[in-house]
Parts: C-alpha cells; structure tokens; sequence
C-alpha cells in the first residue's frame, strides 16, 4: 500500500505546501525548501520515510523557536487534510517532545483536518499520565475529530504505529477514556471505540467480555460498537461471545454438497461451493470457512474467513465462493497440499484438501 500511497507528495504539493508556508511567514525559502525535499535521496524514501523527511525539512527552513514554527503551520494545515498531511503531526512529534503544552495544542489542531493519533503515542510513553489526562478532555471536546483522537491515540495496538506496552498489559487507563466515549453520537468515534477494544480483546479478551455483557442491548449504538468490538473474539470461535450474540446450536444444520477445486495454480482462485441444509429454519447462523495454509516448513497456518452471518429463517441456503492465491505482501504462498472447512457458529463442521500447484 505504501509503494501507492506516498506517491501523493507530487512537486505541485510541496510547491503548494511552500506556497502556503511562505504565506505566513515572508522569510521561507521556497525554491531552497522544494529542492531539499526533492534530493538524492527522495526516490528511495517510502511512505512514512517522506513524512519524517518532510519535517525536518520544515524545521530546517524554519529556523526559528519551536512555539514560532507551530503557529507558522497551525493556519498553514487548513490547507491540507488526510493521511498525507500528518507530516505536520510528525512535526510535533520529532520536536516538541520536549514541550508538552504547545504540543497538545499543536496536535489538538492537525487532528482536525487530518489525525494525531501516531504522534500522540510518543507524548503517551513518556508523560502517561499528564497525555491520558488531556485525552481525557478531548473525549468531552464538541468535535468529532477531537474526540476520536482521544480514543485511537491510546489504541495498544494500532496499526502501522508503535504498540503502547503498558495498555496492552493492562488497558484500564484506556478504559477510562472507552467510558467517555461509548455512547458517542458519531460514528467517526463510535468506530474507534469498537477498534480500541477489539485491540484490547487480543490481549484482555476477558475484560471486553465483561464490557460486552455490561453493554449490549442498552442502545442501538452500543450494540454496533459490541459487534464491532467483538470481531475478533467471534473470529476465535470464543463460545461465550459467540452465545451472547445468539450463535448458539448448529447440530441441526447438515453441510451438503461440499465441492471445490482439486487442483489450484498459484495466482488463480478456489473455487468451492455448498448448501447448509435443515429440517427447521437455520436460525441465527455464523458462516465462515477456514483455509489452512502451508508454510515454507510445510507446518500449515489457519486463517478465518467471513461469509454470512445472521438470522436464516429458511430451511436451505447455497454458497458459491472463491478465494485468491494470489502472492501478496502480507502472505506468500507454497506449493502443495492445503485444507480447507467450513465453519458454524465457530464450529469447524467439515474439512477437505486441495493442492497448490
């Protein structure tokens, strides 16, 4: 995704972003800055890379006090929004560490047109307390974007950003802002709730469980945010969440006509189909299927996949699915003998084999 995404920072961008900078503050070097940030090495710098580059070049063409620069850049981000403006947030990130007070004010600022969350995470290892106590406020904030920042900056395991130990061994100060915010009318937020505890039920999955039992079925909202939340402990096959939420019996559901690809080429699909079939309704069903991976050590790896899920009033129901072994960055494939089972209610119900070829 990265190889994509940091193509945004085109030459039209940077001179916009000079043109803006210069703007507020008469002495910026344009023509120097864009020529800084195009050098040798630019090419070589993937995504996140650009980002940090993009700000120590700023504050290299900003020589002037850290509280200066911020309010230099603070009018300069209404012109910039999204995942390619955090920039400024690294910003705040590599130099303001060391003054707490502008920084808070400074990230409070960038999350509104873009998100604070990476940079927030620093301020959270090394002052804890002071940094929960201020997300704490910005959970009470009347903008959704603030508020969201209040709940995915302390997430313990948000994606491409560093893990935050200390909440993953025990997530009760994360709690703390997860209250605040559980019954939040926006669904920007109200997401970021449900990402946090799903991230929490990787490493606490009891306490969530505790939460899911407290809150489902109070509001409409919160029931979006327990399923939300949830996700992962479903996928797990965890009995108790999957009886909370009605995935109870399956033993009167028969899997018919389960047929797939013998034979499958690297880069093509599977192609497999079956019926569930009953003598009454299905009733409230989770299907899923699950494909057991061979690993280079040829050990095999299982992965869950989604492929209905609710109440099935009918007595029989067919699926036509496939899935793609195409070489991805995240998984590559090998050669040989595969698994594939369909999965009800977390119950693995019946399994075949396919080759990789």
């Amino acid at each position: 995704m990265a190889e994509q995404l940091k193509n945004v920072y085109t030459e039209e961008y940077i001179k916009n972003l000079s043109i803006k900078i210069k703007e507020n503050y008469n002495n910026f070097d344009s023509d120097s800055f864009i020529n800084s940030i195009f050098n040798l090495t630019w090419e070589t710098l993937e995504l996140k890379m650009r980002m940090r580059h993009i700000a120590i070049t700023l504050n290299e063409y900003l020589p002037l006090a850290y509280k200066k620069q911020l309010e230099i850049l603070k009018p300069v981000t209404k012109d910039f929004s999204g995942f390619e403006a955090m920039f400024f947030q690294d910003f705040v990130e590599v130099y303001g560490l060391d003054d707490f007070e502008n920084s808070m004010d400074a990230l409070e600022v960038f999350t509104i047109d873009s998100s604070s969350e990476f940079a927030i995470r620093q301020f959270i290892l090394k002052y804890e307390d002071k940094t929960m106590k201020q997300m704490k406020l910005w959970a009470k904030s009347l903008n959704e974007h603030i508020r969201r920042l209040a709940s995915e900056g302390c997430r313990p395991r948000l994606p491409w950003a560093v893990a935050l130990p200390r909440f993953k061994a025990n997530p009760s100060k994360v709690f703390e802002i997860i209250e605040l915010l559980k019954n939040d009318p926006s669904k920007y937020v109200q997401k970021s709730v449900a990402n946090n505890l799903n991230d929490i039920s990787k490493d606490n999955e009891d306490i969530v469980i505790e939460f899911l039992y407290k809150n489902l079925g109070k509001t409409k909202n919160l029931d979006w945010i327990c399923k939300h939340a949830a996700r992962t402990l479903l996928k797990n096959g965890n009995k108790r969440v999957l009886e909370l939420f009605g995935y109870k019996k399956s033993s009167h559901i028969e899997i018919l006509d389960f047929v797939l690809d013998k034979d499958v080429k690297l880069s093509e699909d599977l192609n497999f189909s079956f019926r569930l079939s009953s003598l009454e309704a299905l009733g409230n069903v989770r299907v899923e299927y699950m494909i057991y991976y061979k690993k280079s050590n040829n050990t095999h790896n299982k992965k869950i996949f989604m492929i209905s899920q609710g109440e099935m009033k009918i007595k029989e129901k067919a699926f036509t699915k496939k899935q793609s072994f195409k070489d991805m960055t995240t998984r590559k494939h090998y050669k040989g003998l595969h698994y594939i089972s369909i999965v009800l209610n977390g119950e693995e119900k019946i399994k075949k084999e396919f080759n990789l070829i």
